[in-house]
């Protein structure tokens, strides 16, 4: 009981550090982060067996596996209650011609759950849908990179369907982030609100591997100011939660700030948390299947990333006054 206490008043501390909020207000923001995810495993693990089927074909953009895919997705998103921009949740992707295939078309799935405090500033969460497809014969089914982030935003949808947030939050599957990142620039280039009210972006990809129970969180190098929530998060978390991944002077490799789609909204300025896990032994391999990715470690990191947002979430005026654009 001791040590809960301790840890409740060093989150206290931490974040209102940070924010300048009251210990009151931290102390319900602290309840909310601690408070059961009621995350759905079942249909979180379900989520990514169906998307990363051999039915799919490996989901590249602007094939028929990947429309299959979009079919999924937009099906989801209907049954977690999430609101369409219009009449569609369908965004047009246009694909690079360098890809050689003929194909020009994609799309993005987007959506959103309005805010129940104040609906006109928006939290993006991004996931992309695609992956390789079939190369050699061989189905890249890609259930780590990156049917786990999407069941991942799946899961956030349901969450917050249910549970409104402060804020309005924005759910996008973006189509064809392998090779060309499209989906990015097409969302963060033809926004559905003002992208001025657009505060962040936290950004999904490859959550669900990892025999060392260990994520990432990517980004506090280029955003100090969003440290003190993910420290927050961290000090309870059920998965080793590390920052890093982020600093230029490292390696190229090294170094995410340009390796998922997180990366088109950075180039507008728009702060980013990228969570992920190291590369692994089926990473771009056909053997990126539903069978090897580790389902414990997957739930509780998915729980993990709904403390962040929730927690971003509660905080996202205090965010939002210490961006630059």
């Amino acid at each position: 009981m001791k040590r809960k206490i301790a840890l409740t008043l060093a989150l206290m501390l931490i974040v209102t550090a940070s924010s300048g909020q009251s210990p009151s207000r931290q102390m319900s923001k602290d309840v909310a982060i601690r408070a059961p995810s009621r995350i759905n495993a079942a249909q979180l693990l379900e989520d990514v067996k169906v998307l990363a089927d051999d039915s799919m074909e490996g989901r590249k953009a602007g094939t028929p596996g990947g429309a299959r895919a979009r079919a999924y997705v937009v099906r989801r998103f209907r049954e977690a209650g999430i609101k369409s921009f219009g009449s569609s949740y369908e965004q047009p992707v246009k694909l690079s011609p360098e890809r050689g295939d003929g194909a020009q078309q994609g799309a993005n799935v987007v959506g959103y759950v309005g805010g129940k405090e104040k609906s006109n500033l928006y939290l993006v969460i991004t996931a992309h849908y695609d992956h390789l497809g079939v190369k050699g014969g061989k189905i890249y089914n890609g259930a780590d990179d990156n049917a786990s982030g999407v069941a991942a935003l799946l899961a956030m949808a349901t969450y917050f369907n249910r549970n409104r947030p402060a804020h309005s939050i924005i759910f996008a599957a973006l189509d064809a982030e392998e090779g060309s990142g499209a989906g990015g620039r097409a969302f963060v280039s033809s926004p559905p609100v003002d992208v001025r009210h657009i505060v962040m972006d936290v950004n999904l990809d490859m959550v669900s591997h990892s025999d060392r129970n260990e994520l990432y969180a990517s980004g506090t190098y280029h955003y100090p100011f969003l440290k003190p929530y993910l420290d927050a998060v961290a000090a309870h978390a059920p998965v080793k939660l590390l920052l890093g991944h982020d600093d230029p002077a490292g390696s190229k490799r090294d170094d995410w700030t340009t390796q998922s789609d997180h990366q088109a909204f950075h180039r507008e300025k728009i702060p980013f948390v990228y969570f992920g896990v190291e590369d692994h032994k089926d990473y771009h391999q056909p053997t990126d299947d539903f069978q090897t990715i580790t389902p414990d470690f997957f739930t509780r990191a998915v729980e993990t990333i709904l403390d962040a947002v929730k927690l971003l979430d509660e905080d996202l005026q205090a965010v939002e006054s210490k961006r630059t654009r």
